[in-house]
């Protein structure tokens, strides 16, 4: 039940997203949505004001063209609407994976690190360009954290390989530090994982301008990037936390 109400509500999301930057929605589909979230009582002051006013999207339209003159500043109040539903929804649904990079996440001292995997975390469905960077800027927290700890410095604007293979040098995570074939090749898949996310931010990502021949990634690329980021996030804080344990 909360699983079919988060997707309506990202389905809803969406619609207006793109029906205020200029692509034609169904109606039908966002009468219909909209009917799904408001008949559940329990979320209550939950639901966007403008689900709850804007019957059609004719009538949303009205609204939202006299509110907001620019592309960005209406899918920037959308989704401030929505957080606080998804959130709430989300808490309900999350995936055993969730909660358990989330747990490793909580035990470090970095507001950084917890502000990345939950935006992460957030945006896979509504905004897969903005998962796809949380991604990345996840995995480049962890390692600055790790690297803090470990007193090493890593300059002013690092990208994340150099970050990543200075961070796995610490922890004798480095391919070149194993001499066991089958051990080197898995870490070697880990700083393919790493270097991947890194050139997948870059041209599917929110933080570059877009060219002609951008693509706009899916809620599918959003999750690979965001689960891919989170389980090797995961690896380097356990990592981390196991050679602390033994210099105690």
């Amino acid at each position: 039940m909360r699983n079919d109400l988060l997707i309506a509500a990202e389905s809803l999301l969406n619609i207006l997203i793109g029906h205020a930057t200029g692509s034609p929605g169904s109606d039908a589909d966002y009468v219909r949505l909209r009917k799904q979230v408001l008949e559940a009582t329990a979320l209550g002051d939950l639901v966007p004001r403008t689900v709850q006013t804007c019957r059609s999207l004719g009538h949303f339209w009205g609204v939202i063209k006299q509110k907001f003159g620019t592309y960005q500043e209406r899918r920037d109040f959308l989704f401030a609407e929505f957080q606080p539903l998804l959130d709430h929804l989300e808490l309900a649904t999350g995936s055993p994976s969730d909660e358990l990079i989330s747990g490793s996440v909580k035990r470090l001292d970095g507001a950084y690190v917890h502000a990345a995997w939950g935006k992460a975390l957030e945006r896979r469905n509504s905004d897969p360009e903005g998962a796809i960077t949380m991604a990345r800027s996840l995995l480049e927290a962890v390692c600055k954290l790790i690297l803090d700890g470990a007193g090493v410095s890593y300059g002013d604007a690092p990208d994340i390989n150099k970050l990543y293979s200075l961070a796995a040098e610490q922890l004798n995570l480095s391919p070149s530090q194993h001499a066991d074939k089958d051990f080197k090749r898995i870490l070697g898949g880990c700083t393919s994982v790493v270097e991947g996310l890194g050139g997948l931010r870059n041209r599917l990502g929110d933080s570059h301008g877009k060219g002609a021949s951008w693509v706009k990634p899916a809620p599918r690329h959003a999750e690979l990037a965001v689960n891919l980021a989170g389980a090797m996030a995961t690896f380097l804080l356990a990592t981390w936390e196991f050679r602390q344990g033994q210099q105690a």
